[in-house]
């Protein structure tokens, strides 16, 4: 597990994280790029919109390792929020809107998504190969 305070700039601990975490797992390399952009997504959703970056709040980063893949749970301190009342990024009307893509990233990279306690929980799972290997 690996705990933060609510800094954007300690979102930068996640990379080595992930690399000893990938190499313990013998996740695929090709899978590295869709697992760390998701986790930086969630890490970074929980540290500005979910704790506010109040530092005193922290953000935890659990990962458990499954027979067939890896599954990453981000939990923030804050008041939750609805995933259902999200925007689409997409819509003609967002579309040149900046910011407001993190859960449709996460959603489009996961194998597998679930947004748990009111919305302070995220769980992104990833298959241990790619769908394309």
């Amino acid at each position: 597990m690996l705990t933060i305070t609510s800094n954007p700039n300690n979102i930068l601990e996640l990379e080595s994280h992930l690399q000893r975490m990938l190499h313990k797992t013998h996740i695929q390399q090709d899978r590295y790029a869709d697992i760390l952009i998701s986790l930086t997504e969630a890490v970074n959703n929980a540290i500005i919109h979910g704790n506010k970056r109040d530092e005193s709040k922290m953000v935890h980063i659990d990962v458990i390792e499954k027979q067939n893949g890896i599954l990453f749970c981000v939990t923030d301190e804050g008041c939750g929020f609805n995933p259902g009342n999200v925007a689409d990024p997409t819509c003609e009307e967002k579309i040149e809107c900046c910011g407001g893509r993190g859960v449709y990233i996460m959603r489009a990279l996961c194998d597998k998504i679930a947004f748990k306690d009111k919305g302070r929980s995220v769980e992104m799972f990833f298959k241990k190969t790619s769908q394309f290997a």
